[in-house]
C-alpha cells in the first residue's frame, strides 16, 4: 500500500510595497492613506536593511498576521543607490514567500519648484543653489528607479485629496478603508450631539401627548404607526433617505472614515428613535452597515421629560 505524503501547506506571501519617488511628490501623503487603508507603514526606512526586515526565506514572514506592509524611502536615505536597490529587490522578488511592488510618485519640475517655494522648504539636494537645480539633480539620480517601478503615479495636477483618492482606488485592502456609519437618535432637551448630519424631527406629530403612547418609545409598533399617519412623514422620510443614499457614497469616495447621522426630537424617545430605525433599515437595504444608537433611551425616566414645545 502506498501512502501519499500530504502536500506542504502553502505559505501566505507577505505583501510589501516600496514607496519612493521625487521629494515633494506626495510620498508622506500616500503612506498615511495606506495606513488608513489597513497597511502597516514605515517611512524613511534604510532600504539596505530590507533583507533583515523580511528575514530569511526559511523563517516565517516578517508580518505574520498577513497585514500588507508599505515602506517609504527616497534620495535622502543613507547609502541611496538606485542600482543596488534594484538588484536587492529583484533578488527578494524571486522568493515565493514575498510579493513586492514598487510605487513611484512623480511630479513635474515646475510644480515641485512651486511647492517648495510655497512651503518655503529647502530642497535637500539644493544646498546653496536654486531649488530647480536640486530637483534636476535628484531626477537624474532617481531615474533608474522610475524606469524600473511597477506603478507610477504622476501627482503634478493632484491635490493631496486627489492623491489620497488615487491611492484608495488602487491599493485598498479587503479589511481596511471601510467607512464606519452611525445612525443615532437624541433629544434636543438635553442638547444636540456632534454629528456630520443632524435632522430635526420636531415637525412630526408628537406621540408624547397621547397618554397611551407616552411611556412607549419609537421602538414600539403603536408609536411607529402614530408617526407614519402624519401627512409629512412619507415625503420627508423619502427625501432624507434619498439624500443619504447620494451623500454617503461620496463621503466614502473622499476617504471619510466615520460618518454620524443624527435624528433629534424634543425628548429623544419617540420621533427621532423611529426615524433613526427606519433610515437604518433603508441604508442596510442599500448595502450599508450602520450602527444604531439611541442616546436618550438609556437615560433615567426623570431625565426624559418632554418640555412644552413641539
Amino acid at each position: 500500500m502506498t501512502i501519499e505524503s500530504p502536500e506542504p501547506e502553502q505559505r501566505t506571501r507577505q505583501r510589501i510595497m516600496l514607496v519612493t519617488g521625487m521629494l515633494g511628490a506626495g510620498k508622506t501623503t500616500a503612506l498615511r492613506e495606506l495606513e488608513d487603508l489597513g497597511w502597516e507603514t514605515i517611512d524613511n526606512f534604510p532600504i539596505r536593511l530590507l533583507d533583515r526586515l523580511i528575514g530569511p526565506a526559511a523563517s516565517e514572514p516578517a508580518n505574520i498576521g498577513g497585514v500588507p506592509l508599505a515602506i517609504g524611502f527616497d534620495s535622502r536615505t543613507r547609502g541611496f543607490e538606485p542600482g543596488a536597490i534594484i538588484e536587492q529587490v529583484s533578488l527578494l522578488s524571486a522568493r515565493d514567500d514575498v510579493d513586492i511592488t514598487t510605487l513611484f510618485l512623480d511630479c513635474s519640475a515646475p510644480e515641485l519648484e512651486r511647492r517648495y517655494n510655497e512651503t518655503r522648504r529647502r530642497h535637500p539636494l539644493a544646498s546653496g543653489i536654486p531649488a530647480a537645480d536640486g530637483i534636476a539633480a535628484e531626477r537624474e539620480l532617481i531615474e533608474p528607479l522610475r524606469r524600473w517601478a511597477d506603478i507610477i503615479i504622476d501627482t503634478t495636477s493632484f491635490s493631496a485629496n486627489l492623491l489620497q483618492q488615487a491611492v484608495r482606488e488602487q491599493f485598498a485592502t479587503e479589511s481596511g478603508g471601510e467607512m464606519t456609519l452611525t445612525v443615532s437618535s437624541f433629544g434636543f432637551a438635553r442638547g444636540a450631539p456632534v454629528a456630520d448630519l443632524v435632522f430635526d424631527m420636531r415637525f412630526l406629530d408628537n406621540p408624547h401627548w397621547d397618554p397611551v403612547l407616552r411611556e412607549l418609545t419609537g421602538l414600539d409598533g403603536p408609536v411607529g404607526e402614530h408617526i407614519q399617519k402624519d401627512a409629512a412623514f412619507p415625503s420627508s422620510f423619502n427625501s432624507i433617505r434619498d439624500l443619504l443614499l447620494e451623500l454617503l457614497p461620496r463621503y466614502e469616495a473622499q476617504g471619510k472614515s466615520y460618518v454620524h447621522v443624527a435624528f433629534g426630537c424634543t425628548g429623544g424617545r419617540h420621533r427621532s428613535v423611529f426615524m433613526a430605525e427606519e433610515i437604518a433599515k433603508a441604508l442596510r437595504s442599500a448595502g450599508f452597515s450602520p450602527t444604531v444608537r439611541h442616546r436618550n433611551l438609556v437615560l433615567r425616566a426623570a431625565e426624559t421629560k418632554e418640555w412644552p414645545q413641539q
